[in-house]
């Protein structure tokens, strides 16, 4: 449908290449690369990396040599329910030496990106980090290296269980930040909105296995589901994405809490226990939940074997 894809492996490159997807439509958004990865995604055709060091700015320059470029900045991503922060980017003085280093070696200094975090709800998250961008877009072009992209990254959120803004609302403040930062005059603007597009685009199908109380005057029962953190559910690990459950006794019954855990033999395998889901008081072993809202990073997350439970299976509906 004429989208651009962004890898962060070549196993994904490869996943792309397979549908039809043409290099010049992919680009290598991962900075943590092996000297073998880039040099293999080079020969395939692809010609535009990230990358947010020193080491890696060699390596490409070895591997992929004159490819463009682009540099993640590192934002902190408050407030996001997955942050992405420490990990990848660099401060923009860092930036500012490898864009001069980049070329030097021969490669393209073509633009800046960033992340927010992801499932970020706060726009003005994307403020602030435009900022940045711009202090660099002008450091470079003071050093006769015009900057052409601005990736915005992802973070655009979808709705789980608790509310966010519309889609339109993100845009046009974004807009609105850029035309201050820029003018009229845009860069080329790449966005990754990943989770967004299809959040919706997935239903989790689990049966309780048993549900049991810890002690006689304890008020909450513990809920053990087929599918854990292990199993898919990984993005509840520290309760941070909340989905939406539907049961089929939903207006069956009074609602009572319930602390809900997956099937493992490891106790890190606790899906939420400070937050509680109001569920139907008759739910009973082998009665199933459907989680909502589980088209983004599920399937992908499930173990292949641990304690030997396989993977999710997965079931597309046309």
């Amino acid at each position: 449908m004429g989208s651009y894809f962004d890898i962060a492996s070549i196993y994904e490159l490869d996943e792309v290449l397979k549908i039809g997807v043409s290099p010049d439509r992919i680009s290598y958004g991962n900075t943590i690369k092996k000297e073998e990865d880039i040099k293999y995604a080079y020969e395939k055709g692809v010609r535009l990396f990230a990358t947010d060091s020193s080491s890696d700015v060699k390596k490409l320059a070895e591997n992929a040599p004159g490819s463009k470029v682009f540099f993640r900045i590192l934002v902190e991503g408050g407030e996001a329910d997955w942050p992405l922060s420490k990990k990848f980017g660099a401060h923009p003085d860092m930036i500012y030496h490898l864009i001069i280093k980049a070329k030097n070696l021969g490669l393209t200094p073509y633009g800046i990106s960033f992340h927010v975090g992801s499932q970020q709800r706060d726009v003005g998250q994307w403020d602030s980090a435009i900022s940045q961008c711009k202090y660099l877009f002008d450091a470079a072009k003071s050093e006769g290296i015009p900057l052409k992209l601005l990736n915005l990254g992802g973070g655009f959120p979808t709705q789980y269980l608790i509310p966010t803004n519309k889609l339109s609302v993100y845009t046009t403040e974004i807009t609105r930040r850029l035309k201050e930062d820029f003018g009229e005059e845009f860069p080329e603007i790449m966005v990754e909105p990943g989770r967004y597009m299809v959040g919706d685009a997935g239903t989790i199908v689990t049966k309780i296995i048993l549900i049991s109380k810890k002690s006689v005057l304890n008020q909450y029962e513990w809920m053990y589901l087929d599918c854990g953190v292990y199993n898919g559910l990984m993005e509840a690990l520290g309760e941070s994405i909340k989905y939406p459950i539907f049961t089929e006794k939903e207006n069956t019954a009074e609602k009572k809490e319930y602390v809900l855990a997956g099937p493992t033999c490891d106790s890190f395998d606790t899906l939420y226990q400070n937050f509680k889901y109001l569920l139907p008081s008759n739910l009973k072993d082998g009665d199933k939940l459907y989680f909502l809202t589980t088209g983004a990073y599920t399937s992908t997350y499930s173990t292949i074997a641990f304690n030997g439970f396989p993977p999710l299976k997965v079931y597309v509906l046309k």
